[in-house]
Parts: C-alpha cells; structure tokens; sequence
C-alpha cells in the first residue's frame, strides 16, 4: 500500500569516535532512495537534514563518558521536533543516520501520542549505561536511554521521562555485548534473539513471535543498524562484528514486517562511505528500505 513518507537525514557523529559516519544520509540519496520509493508508488517529501554542529575533537576526551552529552542532546531534540511534524502530518518517518544514537530523539517522536513497538536489528544492543560502558560512546546507549536509564538530560531529551517499556523492545541480530550489557538485558524484560536464535529457530519463525508479541499494538517502529549484517554484505560500518545476519535473511524479515501492515517509522544508521567497498553498503541499505516498504520478487 502506498504510503506518504518524509525522509528525514540525520547526519550526526557524536556518538562515537570515528569519522565518516555523518556521511551516511547523503551516500542514501545518492543511491537513489527517494526516486526508487516513489517508484514503489509512495509519495515522498526529502524534509532535508537535521543542523548538525561541526564537530571539533578534542583528544582529551577519549575515555569521558559525557563527551559529547550536550551536543547530543541538542540534535535529540531537534529530530524529536521533526519527527512529531512529521507525525502530525500522517505522514511516516523515515530517519537517515549517522550513528544509532539518533534513536534517542527518533523513538522519543514516534512513540509520544501511542505506545509503540520498538524492533532494534543490531549487532550491538546498545543497552549501556556511562556506568557498564567500556567506551563512554554514547552510540552504545541510546536503547537503554529510551528505557529510561542513563544521561539525565538524554532520557528527558523531546520530552520527560521512559519513551518505551522495555516490553515493547525487541532486538534482533546481537552477538557483541559488553558484560554490563548482558546483565541489564536479562534482567530488562526486553525480548532478544540473538544470532544464535536466528541459526537455531530462522527469521521467518523469529518474525511470526515479535508479531504476535505485538499484536496489541497499532505499529511499530524499526531501527535498523547496517552492523547487524555480516560484514562480508556490508562493510561500510564502524563497528562490523563476523557472523551477522545474511543478505537474504535481512530482506525476508523487511518483507515480512511490511506484510505485517504495522510498519510506522524507522531508522536507518550507522553507513560509513570512507569504509564501504564500492557503495555496496548503501546499495544494501536502499534495497532493505525498499522491501519494508513493499519491494516484492513477484
């Protein structure tokens, strides 16, 4: 079904350490998202980018875990305004990273008038807290930050307070977590399945138990990070971890979250062109855009 949707570029990089990652949106548009959207027959509008702050780095805050909090904070809250424009309008979002820390301003929109279900497909869980990370990157955090948990300023960052109940979390894809980050999971209530549940179980089955998980509920929102796939499918990201979630996989779970008709908003992170190999990443991205917005085989 044709759907009106903005694109919203979010091209911010304060959320870890290396460059390139602000790039992201542009290299999106360049692939050719927008024309082939609307080709699918949706009405598209390019909102255009977020202002972003240039980013000056100082090599004494390697290690902080509040580098970067204000900056942070600034651009959460610009992207929640947009995000609720967008809302307003009945139109869907879809939001461009940078890195996975734009879902704090993200989800912090879409989930503000209903209760929404939250899909986070990752390598990482992104469940840290300043206290379990290893890093202080504060693109390990956003998730555990809309469960309520983390920078004071981040979690109030739209508006106050918990943006989603950890019920209605459920991550897809994670092999790299940090130990703090395992047990905060287990004792979360957030739903997980891991690689290993995916080699054990499929992505079809996994698909049909987070559908029912959210029959309650209107829609859901994805927040895909392009390091949930293997790296040998897309290179192009920051922090590729072996072993991720295949090619075909990846396109059958957008397929089948767009048969699910409860498709809402959803983000789309973490591309690094000066990494990628030929644009091969963003050309995966585009596709996956693509298919949970009603690309078939047939």
């Amino acid at each position: 079904m044709a759907k009106p949707i903005s694109i919203i570029g979010v091209p911010m990089d304060f959320g870890q350490m290396l460059r390139g990652v602000d790039m992201g949106p542009a290299a999106l548009r360049y692939t050719g998202l927008i024309s082939r959207l609307r080709r699918l027959g949706h009405d598209v509008k390019d909102e255009g980018d977020i202002p972003i702050p240039v980013r000056d780095d100082d090599p004494a805050m390697e290690g902080m875990t509040d580098r970067y909090v204000k900056e942070i904070t600034r651009i959460s809250h610009d992207v929640y305004k947009t995000g609720c424009r967008v809302m307003d309008q009945d139109r869907m979002p879809i939001f461009l990273g940078g890195d996975h820390a734009i879902a704090i301003g993200t989800v912090a929109s879409v989930t503000v008038k209903a209760p929404v279900g939250l899909i986070w497909v990752d390598a990482h869980a992104d469940f840290n807290t300043p206290q379990t990370s290893p890093s202080g990157n504060i693109h390990g955090m956003p998730l555990a930050v809309l469960t309520g948990d983390g920078h004071p300023c981040l979690v109030d960052a739209g508006h106050p307070g918990t943006k989603i109940s950890s019920d209605n979390v459920v991550m897809i894809g994670q092999r790299d977590l940090d130990p703090g980050e395992k047990e905060r999971i287990k004792s979360s209530g957030i739903s997980i399945f891991t690689m290993r549940d995916i080699d054990e179980q499929g992505i079809s089955a996994i698909a049909a138990k987070i559908m029912v998980q959210f029959a309650h509920l209107k829609r859901f929102h994805l927040s895909l990070d392009m390091d949930a796939l293997d790296p040998i499918e897309a290179p192009g990201v920051g922090t590729p971890v072996p072993g991720g979630i295949s090619y075909r996989e990846a396109h059958l779970l957008m397929e089948l979250l767009a048969d699910s008709g409860k498709l809402g908003s959803m983000d789309l992170v973490e591309i690094n062109p000066i990494l990628d190999v030929a644009n091969k990443t963003s050309k995966l991205a585009v596709e996956l855009i693509l298919s949970a917005l009603g690309k078939r085989i047939l």
